[in-house]
This record gives structure tokens, sequence and C-alpha cells, in this order.
């Protein structure tokens, strides 16, 4: 142990925690998570549960992030997918689903990669699961996504030169 010019004193070369108590490391943690929007469309029922023939399906995803308060962000993973046989719409789905994710201390260089990589990550297996039973609840097989790697796509999208606070798919 030795005594420091500030009067802490450190055991393993670190300074112990700041007298006043003060807590200065980065911290994040979430708040809440809710569904913002979601829309199920069959627009061809019930000729379309005769169709013996599978859908194709194509799903897009876009990530958004606002601060909504002091050290507070509102992340909103939007998932859309549309299911087609024979140019046929079997069913269109669009949730928004949000996360409200409180941060504190947070390095401004580690702000974005959390917001559009870590924190939609985190929320994903909720909006999954919403996605899926839309989907089984509208008469379909419930669409089970593989997971995202919201962090390989956070990084291609700051290597092409675009850092707009969303991402997506094309």
């Amino acid at each position: 142990m030795s005594e420091q010019d500030d009067g802490t004193i450190s055991t393993d070369g670190m300074s112990a925690p700041l007298a006043n108590g003060e807590d200065t490391a980065p911290a994040a943690g979430l708040i809440s998570q809710y569904v913002k929007d979601l829309s199920f469309e069959n627009p061809n029922a019930p000729a379309i549960y005769q169709n013996q023939i599978a859908p194709a399906i194509d799903v897009q995803f876009n990530i958004a992030s606002a601060q909504v308060g002091d050290d507070v962000y509102e992340i909103v993973l939007r998932i859309e997918v549309k299911a087609e046989a024979e140019g046929t719409v079997a069913f269109l789905v669009d949730l928004s689903y949000a996360g409200l994710f409180g941060l504190r201390n947070f390095p401004a260089e580690h702000l974005q990669p959390f917001l559009l990589a870590e924190a939609p990550r985190l929320i994903f297996p909720f909006a999954r699961r919403v996605l899926a039973d839309a989907i089984r609840d509208g008469g379909f097989p419930p669409l089970m996504l593989e997971p995202i790697d919201f962090g390989g796509a956070f990084m291609a999208q700051q290597e092409s030169g675009d850092v707009m606070g969303t991402i997506g798919t094309a």
C-alpha cells in the first residue's frame, strides 16, 4: 500500500474510489423495452392457405437511435418481413421494437457502437419472439429469425463511410 499525492491509498497501483463516493465508471442499463408499432397483414386470406408452395421470405431490418433524456437513449429495431408464394403475398409484418437504455459516463467514441450494435443485440431476442408470435397468430408457421450480427453490420456501415444514426439491410 502507498499513499498518493491526492491522499487516496493505492493497494495495487490503482486509486481507491473517490472520497465523495462519486462513481465515474461507464455504466449501461436497459430501462425498459416495448413494442412501438406492430402491423400484420394477411391480404390474400383465406385463399393463401390453399397454396402448397412454401413462400419466399424477405427480411429487412433497420436500427435508429435517439436521445430522449439526460443519459437516456431509445433504440428502435425495425423488422419488416414479406412472404410471397408464386407472386401472391402470403403475409407482411412490420415491427418496431424499442428499448430505453440508460448510459452514464460513456466515452463519446463508444456511444455509437453501443447504441447501434450492442443495444439492438440485447433487445433482438424479444423482438424475434413478438414477430414469431404475430406470424403464428396470423395462421402461418412461426418465423424464427437467425441471430443478426449487429456488430458486423455496424462495422460494415462504418467502413462504407456511412456514419448516420441508423443501420439496415438492402
